[in-house]
């Protein structure tokens, strides 16, 4: 017998957050979430997303065995800044069997029908910050940490339940050369020399300390006509800073200033941690935290975390100089290639960048919509 239930106590918990992985136990191309990454970001007192949004979850289960689970979140700064009226759910997941994902989905639907809600996207979390997208392409491909993975089989599901097509976000696998590209470089070593730009460059990690939270700042400038994405509050940005000064190397890590020593650029880049993570099935102890430091210093695959620039300053060859910089220490480390993470489809502006280089788009993920109209 099939039993659907909402999330009340810490064991359920548990267990919501460790489904993935005895699901995708056999599947190579899966990398889990951190444990204790998810047990926070489904903690209203350690996700600053909860300032602005609440959340349901629930557990599917079948003689007492996990067989799936759904939540739903409620983002009330994005209704509020589009004029929407809509659900998110997020971390659906499911055996292949439509009594499962139905009775999950009928779960999200009843929420957003309680809250008031016309519309149900997903999968979409908390913020721009969180997984996101249904992989429809690509199922052969490794997964990013900070991206979920999915089997063929859930796209099946999905469109059996009605669910459409609201947007896509595609990803870019870049060949790193062996030399910085000249045109870039150049585009670079103008915007420079045009407009007064500085180029702060680090040569430890905690030298970074004193300019990242103004630095991330720009992420919510840049972002914020994006669709999916909020503001993000101060605790969000104080945690992202965390997770820079953890897996951060100052050969990824640049900032740029005006004439005027304002910070108007960053980008993130970090070795791939996918393999230390699905290694030790998100767990950071006893050996997860060793195998995360062992590829930092050993993975060829360069993940591009996040690359900021504030409005007025994009188009003036800021991302231009972010990027130089930032394969220039993946050239001088040895990196093979690089993986850009969800870009939206229609933000042709980020995609025409990688023209400079050898790449592939390799995956493409799809946000769904559900009218309860």
């Amino acid at each position: 017998m099939l039993v659907v239930r909402e999330i009340t106590t810490k064991r359920d918990k548990r267990r919501f957050i460790k489904f993935p992985v005895q699901l995708y136990r056999d599947c190579p191309y899966f990398v889990p979430s951190l444990y204790v990454d998810e047990s926070s970001e489904f903690d209203p007192k350690q996700n600053g997303a909860f300032a602005y949004a609440e959340c349901k979850m629930w557990l599917a289960e079948r003689d007492g065995k996990v067989v799936g689970r759904a939540a739903g979140v409620l983002n009330k700064a994005y209704n509020e800044k589009m004029g929407e009226s809509q659900m998110r759910f997020t971390r659906f997941d499911f055996v292949d069997d439509a009594e499962v994902s139905d009775a999950l989905f009928a779960k999200v639907v009843e929420y957003a029908r309680e809250k008031g809600m016309n519309e149900i996207i997903g999968p979409i979390g908390f913020s721009d910050l969180d997984k996101q997208g249904l992989v429809i392409e690509g199922f052969e491909e490794e997964d990013m940490y900070v991206t979920p993975y999915n089997y063929p089989y859930y796209v099946t599901h999905f469109e059996r339940l009605g669910l459409k097509k609201k947007i896509d976000w595609m990803e870019f696998q870049i060949t790193i050369p062996e030399k910085v590209n000249e045109r870039l470089d150049r585009i670079a070593e103008m915007a420079i020399q045009r407009y007064g730009y500085k180029v702060l460059r680090f040569k430890k990690i905690s030298d970074i300390k004193p300019y990242i939270i103004p630095a991330l700042q720009i992420l919510n400038e840049a972002f914020e006509k994006l669709f999916g994405t909020v503001w993000l509050s101060d605790k969000q940005l104080i945690d992202f800073s965390k997770l820079i000064m953890l897996i951060g190397n100052p050969d990824y890590v640049a900032v740029v200033q005006d004439k005027n020593d304002n910070i108007i650029g960053y980008s993130f880049m970090a070795p791939s941690i996918s393999k230390a993570v699905r290694e030790s099935r998100g767990r950071l102890f006893p050996f997860g935290i060793f195998r995360i430091f062992r590829d930092l210093k050993r993975s060829k695959t360069l993940d591009l975390y996040s690359i900021g620039v504030k409005p007025e300053y994009q188009n003036k060859g800021v991302n231009a100089i972010l990027l130089r910089e930032g394969f220039r220490g993946a050239i001088k480390n040895g990196m093979k290639i690089a993986e850009t993470g969800p870009e939206l489809e229609n933000n042709v502006e980020v995609q025409s960048q990688w023209k400079h280089y050898e790449h592939r788009n390799h995956k493409r993920r799809r946000c769904y919509t559900y009218s309860l109209q």
